[in-house]
């Protein structure tokens, strides 16, 4: 069950602009846009900790079915 990963991305014209992966724990920005919203996330500690609670209510609790 660990090595279970949730990744939550956003995407504009076919270009991946920012992710969060459970593996990293913070979110990453890929473009000059991504990046300003990545720092402004990373620094809100309620962020990180919603997306981190979505691997467990999501990820973890369908891992029965799969």
């Amino acid at each position: 069950l660990k090595d279970i990963e949730y990744v939550y991305s956003g995407f504009y014209n076919k270009l991946e602009i920012w992710r969060f992966t459970s593996s990293l724990g913070r979110f990453v920005g890929y473009t000059e846009y991504g990046v300003k919203n990545a720092e402004r996330w990373n620094k809100d500690p309620s962020q990180i900790a919603v997306r981190k609670a979505q691997r467990e209510a999501y990820c973890l609790h369908n891992i029965g079915i799969w």
